[in-house]
């Protein structure tokens, strides 16, 4: 009986093992979009001003269409 025990162990060991290993990356991404989408939703809140580069091009393209 304590042979039969103990390939049975054996055999369901390898199951046991990749379904707790399964069950940590799934938790490892998850955290890792709820951290991504936080992220995001802090970045889109900020006020959008446009650079200073933006700004002078967008100054320079209106001077070139009122010259020409």
């Amino acid at each position: 009986m304590v042979v039969v025990l103990g390939m049975f162990v054996l055999l369901v060991l390898p199951s046991v093992i990749g379904i707790v290993h399964d069950r940590r990356i799934d938790r490892q991404i998850r955290e890792a979009q709820e951290r991504d989408r936080a992220r995001t939703q802090k970045s889109s809140s900020r006020s959008t001003v446009p650079s200073t580069a933006t700004w002078y091009a967008d100054g320079r393209r209106s001077k070139k269409l009122v010259s020409s």
